[in-house]
């Protein structure tokens, strides 16, 4: 569905006329759309994601700028009706139909099939129902960079401890550091028992270059030796690290398992060239890439779901454009396989980059058709499904201060359907509305409907206002499209509730 907006829409959406709060106001209306998420459906909450029904006041979200912001209020209510649920390159969102998406509508005309005729198209939030395949998502990328100098290493030594080696209590979080901890996050663990605390790492047994990149690493910043022993049944080379102390500072700041672990949240704004160490030790370790096939590609798999999500994020940060995958649990002939998140790189300027970072030689001359591009610290990438269903529970939403916008895995939200906020200031006297001004969270048609409302009523006594129609402000912008006709009538209603409560207040 293409929406064709006018120029007068497009005039008032980008310079909107009276926008902001009137200070001590004779009269406030508001109107709105009620939207809402399933409750298990994951947002960025305290810098990981997490299901928005555990969601709570003053806790901390992401907005569509990457801006961080606190959730002012959280809301739920029974729902019966349809979800509609969203995919792209970055996951899938499931959300009520009106929930407002950041995106762009993408034309049907030829000049929009290339990435060129889509750059020149102008983002909005428009609602989950009229967006298709093809139309165009926008996600921020975070690209703060806040660098960590020393990390200190405060495991306290028990009384009677005579036998672990003496480690540093500070130590420098440099390259090889943060390449390390990339090789502990793919194949790293640590055993802790009462008797016995150390380090592993399980490598394929030709992966004997790993085995003495972490050997010179843990000598050289942490005067430790390391072991190291060949199991050949099962074609694996252990590398042991006999430091109880180390094994529970790694355990504390990545936790233990592949199913738990993760980066701790300082690591996500390290400056790039450390964090492409990172990448390095985690793509070295249990990545791969094939630069030879017919479709070059690389791929890295893990069962944690916030380490997919923290190294999706490190990519975008070095403008490489992932895809994330659910590979469902299952049971082959060689093994039982959980789910796992698969992370694939196939874009060819994105595996350049990649390449780079992992000091492999790429040079492709084929001609790519790009889909998804990286513009001002944001992803625009096109939706690849839309699905809907009947859903009948409970749904969530929250009211973000500032920003009004939150992200789930895959998608930037509003917190709010269209909401319309009207403030008046009235001559008591004439009944004459002297000042008018709005808030307006929604879409194009929205912010243009009630700039243009604004502009018609100031100046006039209430009397003429009220009889202001939806027709009169279509009228005004040169025509809406069908579909957000009820923007205008919403505008209305907003004038009408503001007028109401000016009367109730002065009977």
């Amino acid at each position: 569905m293409t929406l064709n907006y006018s120029k007068k829409v497009i005039q008032q959406f980008l310079k909107p006329k009276n926008f902001g709060k009137i200070k001590n106001p004779d009269a406030i209306g508001e109107v709105g759309n009620p939207v809402c998420l399933p409750p298990e459906e994951k947002i960025y909450l305290n810098n990981q994601f997490q299901e928005i029904k555990n969601s709570k006041k003053n806790d901390k979200i992401r907005s569509h700028d990457s801006t961080e912001n606190k959730i002012i209020k959280k809301i739920s209510r029974a729902y019966g009706g349809k979800l509609v649920t969203i995919k792209n390159c970055l996951g899938k969102t499931s959300l009520t139909k009106d929930h407002l998406i950041y995106a762009i509508k993408v034309p049907k005309e030829d000049k929009y099939f290339r990435n060129k005729g889509k750059r020149t198209l102008i983002p909005s939030w428009y609602h989950a129902e009229h967006l298709e395949k093809g139309d165009i998502t926008i996600y921020p990328i975070n690209q703060r960079i806040k660098d960590i100098k020393y990390l200190k290493i405060n495991i306290e030594k028990k009384k009677y401890d005579f036998k672990s080696k003496k480690i540093p209590n500070k130590i420098p979080l440099n390259k090889k550091l943060m390449r390390l901890f990339g090789y502990f996050l793919s194949e790293g663990n640590v055993q802790d028992k009462p008797s016995k605390t150390y380090i592993s790492f399980s490598l394929n047994i030709k992966e004997k270059n790993i085995a003495e990149d972490i050997k010179i690493i843990v000598k050289e910043l942490f005067n430790l030796d390391v072991r190291s022993r060949e199991i050949k049944k099962r074609n694996t080379l252990v590398v042991y690290i006999y430091q109880v102390h180390l094994a529970k500072w790694f355990k504390g700041l990545f936790g233990n398992g592949a199913l738990e672990k993760k980066l701790p949240k300082e690591f996500m704004e390290l400056p790039l060239k450390k964090q492409e160490e990172l990448i390095k030790g985690l793509w070295v370790g249990d990545g791969c890439i094939n630069l030879d096939r017919k479709g070059p590609r690389a791929n890295y798999v893990t069962i944690s779901y916030q380490l997919a999500q923290q190294i999706k994020e490190l990519l975008l940060r070095q403008d490489i454009i992932p895809s994330i995958y659910l590979d469902k649990e299952k049971i082959s002939k060689w093994a039982k396989h959980k789910k796992a998140y698969r992370i694939h790189v196939g874009q060819r300027k994105s595996l350049i980059k990649l390449a780079k970072i992992l000091e492999r030689k790429y040079n492709s001359k084929t001609y790519e058709t790009i889909n998804s591009w990286i513009d001002k610290n944001e992803l625009f990438t096109p939706i690849t499904k839309v699905e809907s269903r009947n859903y009948k529970g409970k749904v969530y939403n929250l009211e973000v201060e500032k920003k009004h916008s939150y992200l789930s895995e895959s998608l930037s939200l509003h917190n709010c359907g269209d909401i319309m906020e009207m403030y008046l200031k009235i001559d008591k006297k004439t009944n004459i509305i002297k000042d008018i001004k709005f808030q307006t969270y929604g879409c194009a048609a929205a912010i243009a409907s009630t700039s243009m409302l604004t502009q018609l009523v100031k100046g006039k006594t209430i009397a003429k206002a009220e009889k202001l129609t939806m027709s009169d402000v279509k009228n005004a912008l040169h025509d809406l499209p069908k579909i957000k006709i009820h923007c205008s009538s919403m505008a209305v209603q907003a004038l009408k509730k503001a007028i109401e409560n000016y009367k109730g207040k002065n009977k």
